[in-house]
């Protein structure tokens, strides 16, 4: 039987949580799987608890909630034999859609019960994991205040958006990508290892997350009128197409800027240790994904 502990974030609320219980017994039954569940109880917890599913030999760990929870969990599963799984409960859910994972928890759980397993690729901002993406520019700014906001969603989100754009000034960045070296101004300046944002927001379409590589997205400084046909753009999935967008992919790249303020990881913000520069580097293959067959 397949051991499975599933690691649920409180924040999903009540009602949501006891349709997850019916819906865990109907795609995970007893007679099949060893399902264990457990809670997220301090900032930290979803490692830790995922690094003792390693120790057990625990063969899937289930990741319920949003993408900050997902990056939690992953940090304990890095490099070990057992894999993760998503049922997304998140405002954005960005990793979930970029790996083709419905938002409905049955299909969801139906997932993780066919267990098939791919490595994916894991990104690093000097020592932070990220996933989905990460960024110093405008993104980090809104992480950093959507983070102190008692309110979530993309409404929310969006308000931020909107309120931050007058007072944000776009820095100049010298970046380093594989050896070579460039500088720019930048409204965005996101390094990418899936394809999504959250909410269905492509800023890098083409973007694998098995392909060994991350991909550079510098969005140019905008006017406040250009945020509707960018966001469209980006929505579409054609953002790369757009006059809006310089990108390029690496395996190591070396942000800096005397401007530089915020970093945020798969939307969470987070601190910066190096000063005014970030390192961005990939690890090929360095979590075992369970993900929907035939993608």
């Amino acid at each position: 039987m397949r051991k499975i502990l599933i690691i649920i974030n409180r924040k999903a609320g009540t009602d949501r949580e006891k349709s997850l219980g019916a819906a865990i017994a109907r795609q995970l039954p007893a007679d099949h799987f060893q399902v264990e569940t457990a809670y997220l109880q301090y900032l930290g917890h979803g490692a830790d608890l995922a690094r003792e599913a390693v120790q057990r030999g625990v063969d899937t760990v289930v990741a319920v909630g949003g993408d900050g929870s997902i990056n939690e969990i992953a940090q304990g599963l890095l490099g070990a034999q057992t894999a993760l799984a998503i049922v997304p409960l998140g405002s954005g859910n960005g990793l979930a859609r970029a790996l083709h994972i419905p938002l409905d928890v049955e299909k969801a759980l139906a997932i993780v019960a066919a267990g098939v397993k791919k490595p994916m690729d894991a990104g690093y901002a000097n020592e932070h994991l990220f996933l989905s993406n990460a960024g110093v520019g405008f993104d980090a700014v809104i992480a950093d205040r959507f983070r102190h906001s008692k309110k979530r969603g993309l409404v929310n989100y969006a308000r931020l958006v909107i309120g931050g754009f007058a007072r944000y000034k776009p820095a100049v960045y010298k970046i380093r990508t594989d050896g070579k070296e460039a500088e720019a101004p930048a409204f965005l300046m996101t390094v990418a290892n899936g394809n999504q944002f959250g909410y269905d927001f492509k800023l890098a379409p083409q973007a694998s997350l098995f392909d060994g590589a991350l991909d550079v997205c510098l969005v140019r400084p905008l006017r406040f009128w250009d945020l509707l046909p960018l966001s469209i753009s980006s929505l579409r999935g054609n953002i790369g197409e757009s006059r809006y967008m310089q990108h390029f992919t690496g395996k190591e790249i070396t942000v800096a800027s005397p401007d530089l303020s915020c970093l945020q990881v798969d939307g969470d913000a987070v601190p910066l240790t190096q000063g005014k520069t970030v390192t961005f580097n990939v690890v090929p293959g360095a979590l075992r994904m369970v993900v929907p067959e035939g993608r």
